[in-house]
């Protein structure tokens, strides 16, 4: 693999970071994981624990992030903080981590000499779009502060990309989905939730009428994508990174197999999320390889990941998303 031989994965103790460290080894990439644990698992890594190096560590250190990336040609950011409603009530958490922690790491690579960041940024930066399906053109319209952070973050990135010639790539996730995937928040992750469910054998809490369609994307097909950006000669960049064909929830949970109980739609949610990948396809030639109902059954595969997870149902879920209707119920009508 020309160009990547050691590579820092920060957040890679995580869901989408551990299959990226994965997909690293398999090119016999040296990987160093840099995690603070907050939401990362060791878990994740123990497969491969003997194959790499762990550094508990905040992003916000950015000395001690400098020594750890001196050795290195390419950073992989993907550590940071996720979830909706934890961004609303404790949005200085989100800026700190999502931005400053940005800045640090592009500092920490400038002073470096890394050769390549590679950030992972957020298509929730879209909002409501007006248009499916939705280009890197589109007007930016964060909803709540977990969005608005992976934005600024990645305006960042770009920026010191720009000024300081740090060759960078910005890939704008949609919904990734797989084992690993996260097994708490409020709405985390609709298959953490749903999964610890069907392991209670309680009912599939479906969000309103379950016609919304998300653009689930496996997530070794986005592990590639970060290693195919890492190896292009693409710079200052925003790409999305998606399938490009939705799925409604309510075609997840007949996959799935289970009863169904509806709960209140939430403000500020996007009937559709739906990549148009065009531009990914162009700069980077890739495309996913991994259909929906593929990645469905390897996650029912795996369902036991999620055997210790929460389960949530109806109450639970109105009292964790209470402050969600609070704050934002009032903007999304006006």
């Amino acid at each position: 693999m020309s160009g990547l031989r050691r590579a820092v994965v920060t957040g890679g103790a995580g869901f989408i970071g551990s299959h990226l460290v994965d997909a690293l080894l398999a090119h016999d990439v040296a990987v160093t994981v840099v995690d603070d644990f907050a939401t990362g698992r060791m878990e994740n890594l123990n497969h491969v624990a003997a194959r790499i190096v762990v550094e508990r560590c905040d992003v916000n250190e950015t000395e001690r992030l400098r020594g750890l990336f001196e050795h290195a040609d390419t950073v992989f950011h993907l550590a940071g903080l996720a979830d909706i409603v934890p961004s609303i009530e404790r949005p200085t958490d989100y800026f700190r981590a999502n931005v400053d922690g940005t800045q640090s790491v592009m500092e920490a690579a400038r002073a470096a000499g890394i050769q390549r960041v590679v950030y992972a940024a957020s298509s929730s930066c879209y909002g409501i779009p007006d248009g499916y399906p939705t280009a890197e053109s589109a007007e930016i319209r964060p909803q709540y502060p977990y969005a608005l952070t992976k934005y600024v973050g990645e305006l960042v990135a770009l920026h010191w990309s720009k000024v300081y010639r740090i060759p960078t790539v910005a890939l704008r996730l949609f919904n990734v989905f797989g084992v690993r995937s996260r097994t708490s928040g409020a709405y985390g992750s609709v298959f953490g939730v749903f999964l610890a469910q069907k392991l209670a054998g309680k009912p599939f809490t479906v969000v309103g009428d379950g016609t919304q369609s998300r653009d689930f994307t496996y997530v070794t097909d986005v592990a590639r994508a970060f290693v195919m950006a890492a190896e292009s000669t693409v710079t200052g960049e925003a790409i999305n990174i998606g399938s490009g064909r939705p799925q409604t929830v309510n075609q997840l949970v007949a996959l799935l197999g289970g009863d169904v109980v509806n709960v209140p739609k939430r403000p500020g949610e996007p009937d559709s999320t739906h990549a148009d990948t065009t531009k990914a396809a162009r700069l980077l030639n890739w495309r996913t390889q991994v259909t929906f109902d593929q990645g469905v059954r390897y996650v029912l595969d795996n369902i036991d990941y999620w055997r210790a997870a929460p389960v949530w149902d109806e109450q639970s879920i109105a009292n964790a998303t209470k402050i969600w209707f609070d704050q934002l119920g009032e903007t999304a009508t006006a």
